[in-house]
């Protein structure tokens, strides 16, 4: 998953509900030279058709293999590079260099010297990538016994601790997974990645629209356009690659996150649910509002914009570079909050790294190609607004926008904690206060520190403010009760947004729509064996939006429902609860791409079940299974918002355990 330009097209392969890969095997083992030096060996066996990249292959390529202690302070040093099994030389044409690659298997010593001859345990940090059509990210901590005492000692890294699975399994889940006939997973996009580009798209053009950044269009088109000694055609081009490099930041940011998400298939789920992370964002977000409305200015360091204006007279196409890093730091008061937005809004869902991606790829397109266009046609910039208080405007309203999407996640964190305290009814409230007062500041009755004087409302903003105030007044109406479920009024623009209807003061339901669900997963199995029902397994989150799109209007409608409460037993497994296990099922378990970690809340044991038996980490996630939970009844499915198709894949499962039963 390595993040540069060239691999974008990867991203157009990747999808939520994929099954997990795993193309390396690992082995380890240790050889004594010395007392005080060892070989620490790894093996890979590596499935065919995929390469493993050798330390020396040329830069530029796919990423090579590097190794490093595990812990700064153990007590041994690495001495050189390791010593590597034969490679495999070949040119590259995307990438167009000579790569160096291990095909089928390879072997890797490492050479090391204690520092202290009493050192039982060595540990060793392998990273870079496996690459087939895509590439993924290796992320490897081998632990290694220095049996001082005896040489040419050899032992399986997996054997130094052992982890018996089908006791666990039996102990967490009454089963393992050998034990459950498996149809294939079913394939499909929870949320299409360009969806995504276009939601980054339109925040980009929000950003155009703010005092930072409109005011540097004609400035900077000038520049490109009217420079002294310079064709129209080199300005031009200049302009274009100025486009390109504000892009290319955007992108690089992401970089990170896609080296978060290949460690662990999980890490970005536990941050999205993290509870001190979801306040964090809460608190970020409300800081950012306060910005937009004028009370400060969000800045960063002056040495960063000294410096990158300093790159700027490096000329050529370097100059072009810092110029565009310059304008993503300057800018950075009014994009910084979009920017978060589309942070947390990634982490928060399930696409992950790969969504941030292409939101990003979104925002840069949209910032950078006003400035290419007005290059290459200049006469175009006459149609073009003047700069004024419009622009202060556009901030006011992005303000009000971020003040309520924070509480989306201090709602989140909530809901994780169990607290009880955003439930639905503060938080339409506290929605109806923010969408009011945007209201009011569109209609003039509301005023800001950087506001121009209002000598007379344009039509667009009355038109805006009546429709602000048209949305305030549909907020309003989620205080009706739907009498079938005795909750409020489930609001469909609000889905995923706000908290679920039944988590409520004044009329809490601990179902989903009057459905019985069971939350534990024996006790499901038990009660659908008593009755002789099929089960939904509902793999889903408190903090997952797309969960609370398929409960709220889709499993609500007449067929799906009829299914659900009168054909299944529903067994709703939250893989973000972070109530703790009892300490008697707090146990080590094998990862499935290899490791070990310890389940310590209910969000990790159906995290784990849901990686181990159905190899897949994806929410929402539905698995229909027979009464005994033994024999897969129908392909799993994930986020599928067309209610006909849902309630298809729930009539096939019923046909299939009719002719089982």
């Amino acid at each position: 998953m390595k993040k540069l330009l060239v691999v974008l097209v990867i991203a157009i392969t990747t999808n939520s509900f994929a099954q997990i890969l795993e193309p390396v095997k690992w082995n380890t083992s240790v050889e004594k030279i010395s007392d005080i030096e060892y070989d620490l060996i790894i093996e890979a066996t590596i499935e065919k058709g995929w390469h493993v990249y050798s330390q020396y292959t040329e830069e530029g390529g796919s990423l090579p293999i590097e190794i490093f202690k595990g812990k700064p302070e153990e007590g041994f040093e690495i001495i050189g590079k390791a010593v590597e099994s034969d490679t495999i030389r070949k040119y590259n044409e995307i990438f167009e260099v000579n790569e160096s690659y291990f095909d089928d298997y390879a072997i890797l010593k490492q050479r090391i010297k204690v520092n202290n001859g009493n050192l039982s345990e060595a540990t060793l940090i392998l990273t870079g990538q496996v690459c087939k059509e895509v590439c993924l990210q290796i992320n490897e901590e081998f632990k290694f016994n220095l049996l001082s005492d005896n040489a040419n000692i050899s032992e399986l890294n997996n054997e130094i601790k052992t982890i018996d699975n089908s006791a666990v399994n039996n102990k967490l889940y009454g089963m393992n997974p050998e034990e459950v006939s498996l149809i294939e997973n079913e394939i499909k996009e929870e949320k299409s990645l360009w969806t995504i580009f276009g939601l980054g798209f339109l925040g980009g053009l929000l950003a155009l629209l703010t005092p930072c950044v409109f005011p540097m269009i004609p400035l900077t088109v000038s520049f490109f356009t009217k420079s002294e000694g310079q064709s129209k055609g080199s300005g031009i081009g200049k302009a274009l690659i100025y486009g390109f490099f504000i892009l290319l930041v955007y992108l690089i940011l992401s970089i990170p996150f896609h080296l978060l998400d290949s460690v662990n298939p999980d890490i970005l789920n536990e941050i999205s649910t993290n509870i001190w992370l979801n306040i964090i964002f809460f608190a970020i977000f409300v800081f950012f509002a306060f910005s937009f409305f004028g009370y400060y200015e969000l800045t960063l360091p002056s040495s960063w914009t000294t410096k990158t204006t300093r790159g700027e007279t490096a000329g050529g196409i370097i100059g072009v570079f810092f110029m565009a890093l310059t304008l993503a730091i300057v800018s950075f008061s009014c994009t910084g909050p979009i920017l978060g937005s589309l942070l947390a809004g990634s982490l928060s869902s399930d696409g992950g790294a790969w969504q941030l991606t292409a939101g990003m790829a979104g925002f840069g397109v949209s910032l950078g190609l006003p400035f290419a266009l007005f290059a290459m046609f200049p006469n175009m910039m006459n149609a073009l607004p003047k700069s004024g208080g419009w622009l202060n405007t556009t901030k006011v309203v992005l303000g009000f926008l971020e003040l309520a999407l924070a509480f989306k996640f201090l709602s989140n964190a909530d809901l994780v904690a169990h607290w009880g305290l955003l439930k639905i009814e503060p938080f339409l409230i506290i929605w109806i206060i923010c969408f009011g007062g945007l209201a009011l500041y569109l209609l003039g009755k509301i005023k800001f520190p950087h506001d121009s004087p209002l000598k007379k409302l344009s039509f667009f903003r009355i038109a805006s403010g009546v429709l602000v105030a048209a949305f305030t007044i549909y907020l309003i109406s989620g205080f009706r009760v739907n009498k079938e479920t005795n909750t409020f009024t489930s609001l469909t623009l609000l889905s995923g947004l706000a908290p679920p209807v039944g988590y409520s003061w004044f009329l809490p339901s601990t179902t989903t729509n009057n459905l019985k669900t069971f939350k534990d997963l024996k006790e499901g199995i038990a009660y659908a064996k008593e009755v002789n029902k099929p089960i939904m397994i509902d793999f889903t989150g408190y903090a997952c939006v797309n969960c609370r799109k398929m409960e709220e209007h889709v499993w609500p409608t007449p067929k799906v429902d009829n299914y659900l409460k009168s054909d299944y037993v529903i067994i709703s497994l939250y893989v973000d609860d972070k109530k703790e296990l009892p300490k008697e099922e707090q146990l080590e378990v094998n990862r499935i791409n290899g490791g070990t970690r310890v389940l310590k809340n209910y969000g990790h044991k159906w995290a784990n079940f849901q990686t181990q038996f159905f190899k897949s980490n994806s929410q929402p996630y539905y698995v229909l299974l027979s009464s005994d939970g033994k024999q897969m009844l129908s392909k799993p499915i994930g986020y599928t918002p067309d209610e006909d198709a849902y309630a298809k894949v729930l009539e096939l499962g019923i046909e299939k355990f009719k002719t089982i039963n």
